[in-house]
């Protein structure tokens, strides 16, 4: 099994652990309140924005090996174009007055510690499980076009991550020891996302 697979199968049990959450599960319902979502959605934009300069930063930092420095490049021009379209669609100049909640705060301390203290590989494998969580959490929320909710079900139930990761992900991460660095930093990423969920609407 490649390593992208191997990643998401050791660690699907979040996944599951997540799509179980009351924030998730009463939006499924379709009776989540109102201000838990535009709570949720504020934090996401603060992460959204702060990844964005994380990987700006990357982008110039890392010159080679020539496709991890094309990954961070594509990345960051992905998701740029994202966080300005996002920006502007809620109408907001920046997200410098967003504090971040505890949950948020810790998921973006810990990639901001992957940037700062391993090879840039590891923050490719920092960055995957939100491009697959949320990919699979909205394939498997029972959600109907009826349900106030039903946007974010839609615009994230399509993508393609595995065109981005799998092939770099094999070429630079053969070694058993390798292997074990990203699965700590894949299931602790998977952890931050299950508890930015979680956070997001206690019961």
């Amino acid at each position: 099994m490649d390593v992208y697979d191997s990643l998401w199968q050791k660690n699907e049990d979040i996944a599951y652990q997540t799509l179980a959450v009351p924030f998730l599960q009463h939006m499924q319902l379709g009776d989540l309140q109102a201000d838990y979502y535009v709570g949720f959605m504020i934090q996401d934009i603060n992460y959204l924005v702060k990844v964005t300069d994380m990987l700006k930063e990357m982008s110039e930092k890392v010159k080679a090996p020539k496709d991890i420095s094309d990954f961070m490049k594509n990345r960051y021009e992905s998701y740029q174009k994202y966080a300005e379209a996002t920006l502007k669609q809620f109408n907001l100049n920046g997200v410098s007055n967003i504090k971040a909640t505890p949950a948020m705060e810790k998921y973006l301390a810990d990639y901001k510690e992957v940037m700062e203290k391993e090879e840039p590989i590891y923050f490719a494998v920092a960055l995957l499980p939100c491009a697959r969580l949320w990919l699979w959490v909205a394939n498997h929320l029972k959600e109907t076009c009826c349900n106030a909710y039903f946007t974010w079900k839609k615009d994230n139930m399509y993508g393609h991550p595995e065109d981005h990761y799998k092939a770099l992900l094999d070429k630079y991460l053969t070694k058993p020891e390798q292997i074990k660095k990203a699965n700590n930093i894949f299931r602790r990423q998977m952890k931050n996302e299950h508890d930015f969920f979680e956070s997001s609407r206690q019961e």
